[in-house]
């Protein structure tokens, strides 16, 4: 069977490093047709907004995408593309896998854990105002999407063999917004006896990362602090250059690489191309393709414990074309 999937190359880095999961999938022998379609900076000048409606359009007609980054400009009067995308397309979960990768120096040597994000409301929802000098935003939680993030996070979490679920809040403070985020996911934690449940306050939560990242498996959280955890996360296994994201929505979703467009290196050949390839690894496992995702998941971990083939960003002498072809290698 041939999958159908929109590509949306983004900008800055983003088109090299999109073309080099379709360069990698096409040695991978992946059953996958690309559609690609324009977003972001370039489409502004050509149809006045960074996301035109054949965005939105291809990607409801194929269910999948793959995105790279896309600039939202500042001071504009544009709406994030991303904040965008998810709203319209439903995708109400932002999962974000952190998983150490061998050879790659940090701190720690084996994160494993997940960060499940409520995608879709919280300040995210951008409703402000602004009185002579008081500015005010409202922060929007409901048990309808608290529900949501919460089942879908303990069905990830039973799916993938995971032990644990932690859900992140700051109750203590926002006792209705996240009392009732607490409330919710306190309530589906009792249709999954089998995983363990607890609960942390979002600051003792970053403080927990940062020393004993080991004994944590899938967090659940609000849309801004899992945001925040998500990126803190990151860090852990050496940047946002390694982290894959995914936007599922209950029959969309969208992989992304979670890191900037970086115009700064646009064109120079030295992007970092490993977080959009390990998003393209969840994809694959979202189209049940489990067999060739573990095969590239394999390429990567042999391919970067090789200090010549990597980036400069990952301290490395290579660029884009050696990283990609160390890959290519492997999965030969």
């Amino acid at each position: 069977m041939m999958y159908k999937v929109t590509l949306i190359p983004g900008d800055g880095i983003g088109p090299e490093i999109t073309d080099v999961v379709v360069d990698v999938f096409e040695h991978l022998k992946a059953p996958i047709s690309w559609e690609v379609v324009e977003a972001g900076e370039k489409e502004i000048e050509k149809n006045g907004t960074p996301l035109p409606e054949k965005v939105i359009e291809s990607i409801k007609k194929n269910k999948v995408a793959l995105k790279g980054p896309i600039t939202t400009p500042i001071g504009k009067g544009f709406r994030s593309v991303n904040v965008t995308l998810r709203e319209e397309l439903g995708l109400y979960a932002n999962l974000r896998p952190v998983k150490s990768l061998p050879g790659i120096n940090t701190r720690f040597e084996n994160v494993d854990l997940v960060v499940v994000r409520e995608n879709t409301e919280g300040l995210y929802k951008g409703i402000e105002y602004k009185i002579d000098e008081v500015a005010t935003a409202i922060r929007v939680i409901t048990k309808k999407a608290s529900e949501k993030i919460g089942f879908f996070a303990f069905k990830y979490a039973k799916e993938n063999n995971r032990k644990k679920v932690t859900a992140v809040h700051k109750a203590n403070i926002q006792k209705l917004t996240d009392g009732l985020f607490l409330d919710c996911i306190r309530e589906i934690s009792k249709n999954f006896p089998e995983i363990e449940y607890e609960e942390k306050i979002v600051d003792n939560m970053s403080m927990q990362l940062v020393m004993n990242p080991e004994k944590y498996d899938v967090l659940v959280a609000p849309n801004l602090y899992g945001d925040i955890l998500s990126d803190l996360a990151a860090g852990l296994i050496g940047g946002l250059g390694f982290a894959p994201g995914a936007n599922i929505g209950e029959n969309i979703a969208v992989f992304e690489a979670v890191h900037g467009s970086a115009p700064d290196i646009a064109k120079k050949g030295i992007a970092n191309p490993i977080a959009i390839l390990r998003s393209s690894i969840m994809l694959l496992d979202y189209l049940k393709l489990n067999e060739l995702s573990r095969k590239l998941e394999n390429a990567i971990s042999e391919a970067v414990k090789d200090k010549e083939a990597l980036t400069p960003d990952l301290k490395g002498k290579g660029n884009t074309e050696t990283i990609k072809q160390k890959i290519i290698d492997h999965l030969s």
